[in-house]
C-alpha cells in the first residue's frame, strides 16, 4: 500500500462563489448563480491529488453552523479526512466572478483557536505521519494561532522522515522556514512581503529564490501566475519554467493545483525539473477553467508538453 500525501488546512472556509454578468465600478451587476463549496488551500490540493490518483488525506478543522455546512460539502470529496472540531465557527470566503474572467476574492480572517485546540490539531496530524510520504502545510493561520505552528509540524515531520511543502504567507512563512521544509512555495506577493522588497525584473526574482533558499529550505518555488515559476533547487540549481500562452478564465486555486502536481510528481520519482513542469501545467490548466475549478490529470497532460524549462544557474 502506497504511503499517503497529507494536506493540512488550519484555516478552511465555506466558499461562496457568485457568478455575475460583469464586474465594473460604479454600476450594477446581475447575479447569475450562487454556489457553495468546502474551501481552503489544502482542501484544493487534496482534490487535485485525488484526481491524479494519489492516496490523499486532508486534515482540517470545523466548528458550529458554518462548519456543519462545510462538512456537508466536504463529504462529497472522496479523499480521506481528519476533522478536528473547535468551539468557534470557521470562516466564510466570498468569490465574485464575471463572464470575462474577472474575479474578486474577499476572505474572512478566520476563527480564534484555543491553545488546547491547536495542540489537538498537532496530535491529529502527527497520528498520520508514520504512514505518510509528504505533508503539505497550506494557507493562512487564523488570528492568534502561534506563528511557529507550521515550524513545529515540519520538525515533527522530519522526525518521521516525511517531506514537507510549505505554502503560506506573513509570519507563518517567516517562522515556518525555521523548521527547514523540503519545499517552500511563495507567490510573488508573499515573497515580496517575506523579503520586504519589490520584485519586478527577472534578475530580482532569481536573486529572491536564492536568498529564500539561504534561509534553509531544500528548495524554493516562486510561483509567478501566468509567467510560470522560478525555482532554486538543491538537485538542479536555479530553474525557470514557462507555461504556454493561454487566455486565463479564473486563476483562483491555480497555485494550489501547482503545489499538488509538484508533490505528486516528486512522489512518483520524477526529477525536480519534471515536477516543476507538471506544476506549471496543472496551474495553467486550472486557470483556464471557470470559477474555482481545478484541473484533473487529463486536463494537465494537455499542457505538460507545452511547458518549457530553462536552467539558469547550475
Amino acid at each position: 500500500m502506497s504511503r499517503s500525501i497529507l494536506t493540512l488546512t488550519v484555516n478552511p472556509a465555506l466558499d461562496r462563489i457568485v457568478s455575475c454578468d460583469r464586474l465594473v465600478f460604479e454600476d450594477r451587476a446581475y447575479i447569475e448563480s450562487t454556489t457553495e463549496a468546502a474551501g481552503g488551500r489544502g482542501i484544493n490540493a487534496a482534490r487535485v491529488l485525488t484526481s491524479f490518483g494519489a492516496n490523499t488525506t486532508a486534515i482540517t478543522i470545523s466548528g458550529r453552523e458554518i462548519g456543519r455546512k462545510f462538512e456537508h460539502h466536504l463529504a462529497q470529496d472522496t479523499f480521506g479526512k481528519e476533522i478536528v472540531k473547535i468551539r468557534n465557527g470557521i470562516r466564510v470566503n466570498l468569490t465574485i466572478s464575471d463572464r470575462q474572467g474577472l474575479s474578486i476574492k474577499l476572505n474572512e480572517r478566520g476563527p480564534t483557536i484555543s491553545t488546547a485546540e491547536q495542540n489537538r490539531l498537532i496530535k491529529a496530524t502527527e497520528k498520520w505521519l508514520p504512514g505518510a510520504s509528504w505533508l503539505m502545510l497550506c494557507g493562512s493561520l487564523p488570528p492568534g494561532v502561534d506563528a511557529h505552528f507550521y515550524a513545529k509540524l515540519i520538525k515533527l515531520s522530519t522526525k518521521h522522515k516525511v517531506e514537507t511543502l510549505l505554502d503560506t504567507d506573513g509570519d507563518p512563512l517567516l517562522h515556518g522556514l525555521e523548521g527547514l521544509p523540503t519545499i517552500v512555495k511563495p507567490n510573488q506577493s508573499e515573497a515580496e512581503r517575506l523579503l520586504n522588497t519589490v520584485l519586478i525584473t527577472r534578475s530580482q526574482m532569481i536573486a529572491a529564490v536564492q536568498r529564500i533558499k539561504s534561509f534553509g529550505p531544500r528548495s524554493v518555488v516562486l510561483s509567478l501566475g501566468s509567467r510560470g515559476l522560478i525555482a532554486a533547487t538543491s538537485s538542479e540549481g536555479v530553474l525557470e519554467v514557462a507555461p504556454p500562452p493561454v487566455d486565463s478564465v479564473c486563476p483562483i486555486g491555480a497555485g494550489d493545483a501547482m503545489s499538488a502536481a509538484i508533490v505528486w510528481s516528486l512522489e512518483r520519482g520524477d526529477a525536480f525539473s519534471e515536477a516543476l513542469r507538471w506544476g506549471v501545467a496543472a496551474g495553467t490548466a486550472s486557470a483556464k477553467l471557470p470559477g474555482i475549478t481545478l484541473a484533473n490529470l487529463e486536463q494537465t497532460k494537455e499542457f505538460y508538453p507545452q511547458t518549457q524549462v530553462t536552467r539558469i544557474v547550475a
